[in-house]
C-alpha cells in the first residue's frame, strides 16, 4: 500500500512538472508570435490588422481587425496564413508560407500570439 502511495505521488508530481512545462513553452510561442506579428521584415501583421484594442491609421488599415480568434481551429489560421487565397481567391495579404517567408514553426508560434487575442 506504501509503494502504491509512493507509484501516486510520483506520477501526479511528474504530471504537473509536464503540464508547467508545457505552459512554459507554449509562453514562450506566444512571445515568438507577438514578435513575428509586430516585426517589419517577419510577419508585420500590424501594417495591415488591427488587434488586442491597437488601432491602426493610414493606409496600412485593410486588413480585418482581428478579434476572437482563440475560436478559430488552428488548422483554418494555418491555411489563412500559410496561403489565404485557398479561402480567398482576392485576398490582399501574402501568402506567407507558401512564399517561404515564415517557417512552419514561425507561422504555429504565430498562431499561438493570434489565439490570445480578443
Amino acid at each position: 500500500m506504501k509503494l502504491a502511495k509512493s507509484i501516486l505521488l510520483a506520477s501526479l508530481t511528474c504530471g504537473l512538472f509536464s503540464v508547467s512545462s508545457l505552459a512554459s513553452e507554449n509562453m514562450q510561442l506566444v512571445k515568438e508570435g507577438e514578435k513575428i506579428f509586430n516585426t517589419k521584415n517577419l510577419g508585420n501583421c500590424l501594417a495591415c490588422h488591427a488587434a488586442n484594442g491597437k488601432e491602426i491609421n493610414g493606409p496600412g488599415s485593410m486588413g480585418p481587425k482581428l478579434q476572437y480568434l482563440s475560436s478559430w481551429p488552428d488548422e483554418a489560421l494555418y491555411e489563412k496564413i500559410y496561403n489565404p487565397y485557398t479561402t480567398n481567391p482576392i485576398s490582399q495579404m501574402p501568402a506567407f508560407g507558401k512564399n517561404g517567408w515564415l517557417s512552419d514553426h514561425q507561422i504555429k508560434a504565430l498562431i499561438a500570439y493570434l489565439k490570445t487575442i480578443n
